[in-house]
């Protein structure tokens, strides 16, 4: 498995940013997303195997690029924070990468309450 970095600059952001970041979340095992618009995919699959699968999402004046790199990198006021792809059959909550867990039972306080101190 190779971690691939994937990067593009779209000239109209609003129509297709968001079926290409669904499309790249979906190339490989996980992914990281340090910058808006610069991925990693940890995936076997191969550069010209994923400029194909995106094309179709980008207009003429779009850019990309997707480069093969090391785990090691630079990076100034951002972090990687990795997250898997999704599995069919795990309940997301919709159309989100958030698990939900089941929520914790409701406190109860079932002990009395303590007379007030008054002031000497």
């Amino acid at each position: 498995m190779r971690t691939l970095i994937i990067s593009y600059d779209l000239a109209q952001p609003h129509r297709n940013k968001h079926i290409l970041a669904q499309q790249i979340m979906a190339l490989g095992h996980s992914w990281a997303r340090p910058l808006e618009q610069t991925w990693y995919v940890k995936t076997d699959a191969r550069e010209e195997e994923i400029e194909a699968q995106l094309r179709g999402m980008l207009d003429p004046d779009d850019g990309l690029l997707i480069q093969a790199t090391r785990d090691e990198a630079v990076m100034t006021n951002t972090a990687l924070r990795w997250f898997r792809q999704r599995r069919a059959g795990v309940e997301t909550g919709g159309d989100t990468n958030v698990i939900a867990f089941p929520m914790p039972q409701p406190f109860v306080d079932d002990q009395q309450e303590l007379p007030l101190a008054e002031a000497c």
